[in-house]
């Protein structure tokens, strides 16, 4: 719920997609047709909103008023399928790869040099053997912390 309020009410927009199927992989039907409903209200819930006006049509409280008001003209795409398959699937990567290599393009950003994962492996390479060692961890007392809780817990 906590992510819907700040697609709904956030202070910045944060695009969404929401992914469907017209035809699921189970006979659960009804509740296929429910989760199909809320996929299609909630992009019709960014796009429109609900304003103060129709707020206190509905008879809302004035104490509740302004939580139940939202300013809509938030972005979201939606995208249907008839079925997940494994092709669709293949489909739905190829299209977010595409995605982050022109996004990259634009801001001027090379999406698959991966500095940023090769920092990240580059610091477990470090942490590996401490999680099994006895010394004092030398990082951060963030990750100091992590660690001790790690190897405490791991034994226990």
């Amino acid at each position: 719920h906590a992510f819907y309020q700040l697609l709904h009410q956030g202070t910045r927009l944060v695009p969404v997609d929401f992914i469907g199927f017209a035809q699921p992989n189970h006979s659960l039907l009804e509740q296929h047709d429910l989760l199909m409903a809320n996929l299609f209200a909630q992009g019709e819930a960014l796009a429109f909103g609900k304003t103060l006006q129709e707020v206190i049509a509905e008879g809302v409280p004035a104490h509740q008023q302004a939580a139940r008001v939202f300013p809509g003209n938030r972005p979201s795409t939606t995208i249907l399928a008839p079925r997940l398959t494994p092709n669709v699937l293949g489909q739905l990567i190829a299209l977010y790869e595409q995605i982050v290599l022109v996004q990259g393009t634009v801001w001027g950003v090379n999406s698959f040099d991966q500095w940023g994962v090769e920092l990240g492996k580059a610091l477990a390479n470090r942490i590996t053997p401490e999680l099994a060692g006895d010394a004092e961890p030398q990082h951060d007392t963030g990750t100091n912390a992590l660690i001790r809780w790690y190897r405490a817990t791991r034994s226990a």
